[in-house]
């Protein structure tokens, strides 16, 4: 798997998943919008970690920079 996700993209994804568990443990967010909360949560995590979204190498997005060559 290629790359196709910045820093920015990761940093905010991890930020939005801390959010979501936030919500899901302090029980501002319950029921089947908790789960779903959740799965987006793990989903928002590991492409994190991996640099690699399925969805945007569908789109054709790429938000990782290129690297120069001299």
């Amino acid at each position: 798997m290629k790359k196709n996700m910045g820093n920015a993209d990761r940093i905010i994804r991890i930020i939005l998943a801390l959010v979501f568990v936030v919500l899901y443990y302090t029980g501002t967010v319950t029921g089947l919008l908790g789960i779903f909360l959740m799965v987006v949560t793990v989903i928002f995590a590991a492409t994190s970690f991996i640099s690699f979204c399925p969805l945007y190498a569908v789109l054709g997005i790429n938000t990782c920079p290129t690297k120069k060559t001299t």
